[in-house]
């Protein structure tokens, strides 16, 4: 709830919903996952999002705001994960099929780390990251960096010597698109999406359909820049 960009952002109405509605029916949705839960902060403005997950039914674990790997890994140690998929709150667009296909190549691959974001084809806010608990550990442990700490997954993959990595790609290439809410044009671009695709399941070639029909949509956030992972 405390996004500088765009405050809570996480309850953003979209089409009725909240957009952590959104994240959380689409990763529900992957057959590959076994349970969804609600990572938040000890912040009392993040007691909505609590309070979202109760009367939703969903698993909610709190933890520390700006270290975020620890608030990750203590969650996956009180739910006794053995893998864990990271996905961000931000992604209303996540497309379970994709992380079905990157969940699988983990396993498949016998890797510590899978991820569509090290080689990137996919839009942007379709991001899937797979790793195994001994690799997060491993990152809680060494991770020194403050942004290796509010983002996760940086000290894994920044140490290809320690750890195994897989890289998942697309059939194409569509990482030119913008499909994560950071802004309140991310945002507005989000929910044109589902007003236009209203009643159907708005996933990947849903939406490039969309994008092909009304190009001028992508020009709504195409001036946003993402932010380096040193910016946090």
């Amino acid at each position: 709830m405390g996004s500088t960009r765009l405050p809570r952002k996480v309850l953003a109405d979209i089409q009725g919903h909240p957009m952590l509605w959104y994240v959380i029916h689409r990763a529900r949705a992957a057959t590959t996952v076994d349970e969804v839960v609600v990572a938040t902060t000890t912040q009392s403005r993040d007691q909505a999002i609590v309070d979202f997950c109760r009367e939703n039914g969903v698993s909610c674990f709190r933890g520390r705001e700006e270290d975020v790997l620890d608030r990750y890994y203590q969650a996956a140690l009180e739910r006794e994960a053995d893998v864990v998929v990271r996905i961000t709150s931000d992604c209303p667009l996540i497309d379970p099929s994709i992380i079905d296909k990157v969940v699988r190549s983990f396993l498949l691959g016998q890797c510590d780390y899978a991820s569509n974001v090290m080689v990137r084809t996919y839009p942007r806010g379709l991001d899937t990251e797979v790793m195994t608990l001994r690799a997060l550990e491993q990152a809680w442990i060494n991770a020194g960096e403050p942004y290796q700490r509010v983002h996760v997954t940086p000290y894994i993959y920044e140490n290809p010597s320690t750890f195994r990595l897989l890289s998942v790609t697309g059939d194409g290439d569509y990482s030119q698109y913008r499909w994560t809410v950071d802004t309140e044009q991310d945002l507005e671009l989000v929910r044109a999406v589902y007003t236009r695709l209203k009643g159907r399941e708005c996933y990947l070639d849903d939406v490039l359909k969309l994008m092909d029909r009304e190009p001028g949509l992508a020009d709504i956030n195409r001036a946003i820049a993402q932010k380096s992972l040193r910016e946090g």
